[in-house]
C-alpha cells in the first residue's frame, strides 16, 4: 500500500514539475511585454492572453503536486499540537465533506465547460487575434482528475494513520532519507580513504 501511495505521489510530482516550467515562460512573456510596451512603445497583442493562460495552467495543474508534498495552507497553530490520529481524523472528515465534492464538481463542470469551448471554437476576446481557449479550458477537468487521485491517496494515508498512529511516509520523505544515507556513506568512504592514506603514510615513515 505504501508503494502505491508513493507511485501516486510520483505521478503528481511529475505533472507538477512539468507545469512548473510555465513560470519560466511566464517570466519571459511579461519581461518581453514590458520591454516592448515601455521601451519601444509597441505593446504586443498576445502577451496578456499568454500570461493568464500560463499562470492559470501553473496554478491548477500543480495543485495535486502540492497536496502530495502536504504543502497546502492549514491552521496548523492548532493542528500541529494534535496527535497523529486526531490529525488524521480531522483530515479524513474534511476530505469527505469538502474536498471530494469540490473535486468531483471541478471534473463535472470543467468537462462541460471545456466541451462547450471546443464546440464553439472559442477564442479569447481580449485581443484582436485572440488565441484559442479550448486547450486551456481542457486543463480544468484534467486538473480535477489529478486532484481526485491524490485525494484518494491522502484518504488512504489518513486511514493508515488512524490504524497505526503514525503518518505513512511521503515521496519527499523517502528522497530525503535516501540523500541522507548517500551522504552518510560518502562521508564513511571518505574517512576510510583518509584512514588508509594515513596508514600508508605512517608505514612509509617507519
Amino acid at each position: 500500500m505504501n508503494r502505491l501511495l508513493l507511485v501516486i505521489d510520483q505521478i503528481s510530482t511529475l505533472v507538477g514539475k512539468l507545469f512548473s516550467w510555465c513560470i519560466i515562460l511566464l517570466t519571459f512573456v511579461v519581461s518581453y511585454e514590458v520591454f516592448m510596451r515601455y521601451l519601444l512603445g509597441m505593446p504586443t497583442t498576445w502577451a496578456y492572453d499568454a500570461a493568464y493562460m500560463l499562470y492559470g495552467a501553473l496554478f491548477i495543474m500543480c495543485g495535486a503536486y502540492l497536496m502530495s508534498r502536504n504543502g497546502h495552507v492549514r491552521g496548523d497553530f492548532l493542528y500541529r499540537q494534535w496527535s497523529p490520529r486526531r490529525q488524521a481524523g480531522m483530515d479524513l472528515a474534511l476530505y469527505i465533506l469538502f474536498f471530494f465534492p469540490a473535486a468531483l464538481a471541478l471534473i463535472y463542470s470543467g468537462y462541460f465547460f471545456a466541451a462547450m469551448s471546443w464546440r464553439f471554437n472559442e477564442h479569447s476576446s481580449f485581443s484582436p487575434g485572440g488565441p484559442p481557449l479550448y486547450h486551456f479550458k481542457s486543463l480544468i477537468p484534467i486538473a480535477g482528475v489529478f486532484l481526485l487521485i491524490q485525494g484518494i491517496a491522502e484518504v488512504v494515508r489518513c486511514i493508515l494513520c488512524l490504524r497505526t498512529g503514525v503518518w505513512p511516509g511521503r515521496l519527499h520523505d523517502v528522497v530525503e532519507l535516501e540523500q541522507q544515507m548517500l551522504e552518510k556513506h560518502a562521508i564513511q568512504d571518505r574517512d576510510d580513504v583518509l584512514a588508509h592514506e594515513h596508514a600508508e603514510t605512517s608505514g612509509g615513515l617507519r
